[in-house]
């Protein structure tokens, strides 16, 4: 006897299209997810493998800025996520930030991230006879 695996998607109304050529915030926008952001100050390490593991990176990547005056990673996630979501901006802003606002430019990475993450949801997958 064999079964067959029979799949409903139901439409799911948070598919929106929300793409910009900007930033979504600005880069020391800490008032809109102070949790975040107070996490990121408090434990920078932490905080950055947290958001390399979300945006499908190495969990320790970010480790490695740790040996560096320009952090080559966090240089790295931020001309990434500018090249993924057609961000305008300069090599030369994106390693500014790194190397002296590390912190900010994690919090900034990680709102955007949030910001244009699309969930899928798979709906209804059950077996048939």
């Amino acid at each position: 006897m064999t079964s067959k695996f029979v799949i409903q998607q139901q439409p799911v109304d948070l598919l929106q299209s929300r793409e910009s050529d900007e930033w979504g915030s600005e880069i020391c926008d800490c008032c809109e997810d102070k949790a975040e952001c107070c996490f990121a100050f408090c434990c920078l390490p932490c905080f950055a493998c947290k958001i390399s593991r979300e945006y499908g990176q190495c969990l320790c990547l970010p480790l490695l800025d740790l040996f560096w005056i320009i952090p080559p990673v966090t240089y790295g996630f931020r001309v990434s996520m500018r090249e993924r979501y057609g961000i305008r901006d300069t090599m030369c802003r994106d390693c500014l930030l790194a190397t002296c606002c590390r912190a900010c430019s994690w919090c900034q990475m990680s709102k955007e991230l949030k910001r244009r993450t699309i969930p899928i949801a798979l709906i209804g997958a059950k077996p048939t006879a």
